[in-house]
Formats: C-alpha cells, sequence, structure tokens
C-alpha cells in the first residue's frame, strides 16, 4: 500500500498497533512489520505471549456461545481488533443466523477487513468508532439500526480494559455502556493480570510502555470492582481457560496471564 494511502486511511506505520500485534499472535496476516518486530521483541522476553492470545480468543467464543445460549440475540464487540476464524458472529450465528453482532474497532486496517468479511451478511456489521468516547459508538447510525437496546444485549470487552490506566476510568467507561442496557444484557470481559506472574509479565509489560500503547494489569478484585451494577456470573472472575471450560485445561490456569468474567445486568 501506498504510503499516501496509508495516511488517508489513518494507519500509522511508525508505531505497533495492539489490534495488529494480537492477530500476529494469533496467527493472522493483517499486520505490518513494526507489528510483527514488536510481537516478537514480547515474544522474547514472555515466550507464552501466543498462548495467552489463543487462549483468551478460546475463551471469547465460549463466552459469546454461553450468550446465545441464554437467549440473547444482540452483540456488540467493542474493540473488535481483526476478523479471524471462529469470530463472534459465526459462533453465534450458527446457533441463530438472525443474530444480530456490531464490531467497533478505531483501527482502520481491522475496519477495512472485518467489511470485506462481513460483506453480504446482513446480520453483523463493523463501525468505526473510538470505544473509550461511547456516544460515538452508541449513537452512530449503524449501531441504533442493528441493535435495540430495549432488548439484551452482551457487551464484549476482550482483552480491552488492560489498554485504560485508571486515570481514564475504566469503570465510568463500561457504566456507561451499562447504562443504556435493558436487564438481562450480559458483559463478558477479559484482562490481563499480575495474579500469579512471574518477571517475565513484568519485562513485557515495559515493553508496552515504551511502544505507546502502556498495559495496566489487574487483579480479580479490581476487575470486580469495574463491573458495578452488574451481578458476576458463576465461575466469578477467574483465569480464561477455567471460564466454563469445554474440558478440562491442559496447562496451568495461571499460564494464561488473563483473567476472564460474565456478568449480567440485573
Amino acid at each position: 500500500m501506498h504510503d499516501d494511502e496509508h495516511v488517508k486511511r489513518g494507519i500509522d506505520l511508525e508505531r505497533p498497533n495492539a489490534a495488529r500485534v494480537y492477530d500476529y499472535m494469533i496467527g493472522g496476516k493483517l499486520n505490518y512489520a513494526v507489528d510483527r518486530m514488536f510481537a516478537d521483541q514480547i515474544l522474547g522476553v514472555l515466550p507464552n505471549a501466543r498462548h495467552m492470545a489463543l487462549v483468551n480468543r478460546a475463551w471469547l467464543r465460549r463466552a459469546v456461545r454461553f450468550g446465545a445460549e441464554q437467549g440473547i440475540r444482540q452483540f456488540l464487540d467493542i474493540g473488535s481488533g481483526m476478523p479471524t476464524v471462529g469470530h463472534v458472529h459465526e459462533v453465534v450465528q450458527a446457533i441463530d443466523p438472525t443474530a444480530r453482532v456490531v464490531y467497533v474497532d478505531n483501527e482502520p486496517i481491522a475496519v477495512a477487513h472485518s467489511e470485506i468479511v462481513l460483506e453480504g451478511n446482513d446480520n453483523a456489521t463493523m463501525v468505526q468508532a473510538d470505544a473509550e468516547y461511547p456516544d460515538e459508538v452508541l449513537e452512530h447510525p449503524t449501531t441504533e439500526a442493528m441493535l435495540d437496546f430495549g432488548e439484551p444485549v452482551m457487551v464484549i470487552m476482550a482483552a480491552f480494559v488492560h489498554f485504560i490506566p485508571d486515570s481514564r476510568d475504566p469503570a465510568g467507561l463500561i457504566g456507561r455502556y451499562r447504562d443504556v442496557l435493558a436487564p438481562g444484557s450480559h458483559l463478558a470481559l477479559s484482562s490481563g493480570t499480575w495474579e500469579g506472574q512471574g518477571e517475565e509479565t513484568q519485562r513485557s509489560v515495559a515493553l508496552y510502555e515504551k511502544s505507546g500503547t502502556p498495559l495496566t494489569l489487574r487483579s480479580p478484585d479490581e476487575l470486580a470492582a469495574l463491573v458495578k451494577g452488574f451481578e458476576i456470573l458463576p465461575p466469578g472472575v477467574v483465569f480464561t481457560p477455567e471460564w466454563r471450560p469445554d474440558e478440562p485445561p491442559e496447562d496451568p490456569p495461571a499460564r494464561s496471564g488473563g483473567l476472564a468474567l460474565v456478568a449480567r445486568k440485573v
């Protein structure tokens, strides 16, 4: 792609992008040299990073399947990242083809490729917006056309809040989304954690600091505090492989480096 086209699309190739780095970690091809270089640096200090990304993606699929099994037919995926096999719409539309999904991301490559993947799917769409500005997401014409907030919605924040420091009030941000949701709506949230981690995690966090995309890792209690107004469903705030696994995890759960929860608005 020509440099002028990158600029026009708002693609910054000077710094790694979290969505593209994550795409590389899970085996995707929608990334650039700057993203792969950074990801390889992370893998150099945290060899487990690719495993962490993959088990988080597996948790996401289980969580949205759970939501669909509870009767939810509307899904709002905040910070959705790159389209991959087994993405939200594929999971829930396998249960009910009429289930509606709105993906939200501000990364131009994620948006462009999602639009290609979703072409011809009338019940799934992509919104380019900054999810830290809920009105930008909730009042977007596409969101308003696709989702009925008078009925239950599952809001998904997979590997999202650890990019929001306490100074930017993640609890308040989540509360803005919560306030528009109907009773019976669900929140699926995962985040990196210090819980059970070693020095290699500290080194990887230091690299993210230098990249301009710092991480704020949180404990189970800190994550629970972010979702006030929701009832956290069993099994609670646990390592991602421990959240309603299809079969017992083969690896120690802490190796996932991430915590997850699903909560319901009552």
